[in-house]
């Protein structure tokens, strides 16, 4: 007689342990990974385009554009190249987003492109140019002016003890 017991780990995972039995001394306990639960009939999945889970319910022009390096230029021109009409996110088809997977995969974007970027700033601070000396003291680099503004580059404001008003 081989007694089961099934104790819930996590809402997603439950644990199932055979206890001893006469015949067997092994013991084995064996994990099975229930299905997500869906709410309502919502079924939690997104499309996944450049390496970013795009939302499902905006429309394509919008949700291209939470891919980094694909703005509203962009993600326009990508819908034209395609030649799809700017309809819901949920609702294209796997040739569809297929077709645009292929279509975004030609630009730089993601990764590459913050990896670009990322070169191009180390490589200004190595030959010590002036934008390369301005990105390492944490200051603009294209000529805006730093009396009043720029907070968000050189952080909170310092008081210095002794400096009066006149």
């Amino acid at each position: 007689m081989a007694q089961t017991l099934a104790i819930p780990v996590a809402p997603s995972l439950s644990v199932i342990y055979n206890g001893y039995s006469s015949n067997s001394l092994s013991k084995s306990a064996s994990f099975s990974i229930l299905s997500p639960p869906k709410v309502r009939g919502l079924s939690i999945q997104c499309a996944r385009v450049g390496g970013v889970e795009i939302p499902n319910n905006k429309r394509i022009e919008y949700s291209l554009q939470y891919i980094h390096g694909v703005g509203r230029t962009r993600a326009r021109q990508i819908l034209t190249d395609t030649g799809m009409d700017n309809k819901i996110t949920k609702d294209l088809s796997e040739e569809e987003l297929v077709t645009l997977r292929d279509e975004v995969s030609k630009y730089m974007v993601e990764g590459d492109l913050r990896r670009f970027n990322a070169l191009n700033i180390r490589r200004l601070k190595e030959i010590q140019c002036y934008r390369g000396i301005r990105h390492i003291q944490g200051l603009p680099c294209r000529g805006q002016r730093t009396k009043n503004n720029c907070r968000t580059l050189k952080g909170k404001k310092v008081a210095i003890a002794g400096k009066k008003k006149k």
